[in-house]
């Protein structure tokens, strides 16, 4: 099964994608959205005929004590969003602290400042698909 890894944010979508056997996550792009969903949904949909996915990844975001914020709202709703034009699982995946991952993946890898800001939400995309295939496996 090939899964697509999303991590929404407030202006942009991380992308991520799994191989096709569903075992190792790859970072695609990131998709500015500036808060049309609707756009953002059929990219999505495009995303999904191209890559032949068979079934998406969503980054939860939590609050540390596992309580459910505005960010963790919104991320219902675009699952919803995407439910209503999709006939795939969609999974919500716990994303707490990958932001922060991602970050220091990034900076230990000597990545600057500039370019980090670029690509963070396709790696955080990446870290919340591969936790999830590597979830799964066991």
């Amino acid at each position: 099964m090939r899964y697509l890894g999303l991590d929404l944010g407030s202006r942009t979508l991380g992308v991520a994608v799994s191989d096709k056997t569903g075992t190792i996550a790859n970072s695609v792009k990131i998709i500015r959205h500036h808060e049309d969903y609707e756009l953002l949904v059929r990219e999505v949909c495009d995303l999904v005929r191209e890559y032949e996915i068979d079934g998406i990844v969503l980054g939860f975001p939590k609050n540390m004590n596992g309580s459910i914020g505005l960010k963790g709202e919104l991320s219902i709703d675009f699952k919803q969003k995407l439910e209503e034009v999709l006939s795939i699982p969609i999974i919500l995946q716990d994303e707490r602290l990958t932001t922060k991952s991602a970050t220091d993946m990034l900076i230990s890898g000597n990545v600057s400042r500039k370019k980090r800001k670029e690509v963070i939400d396709s790696v955080a995309a990446t870290i919340i698909l591969q936790s999830y295939l590597d979830r799964r496996e066991k």
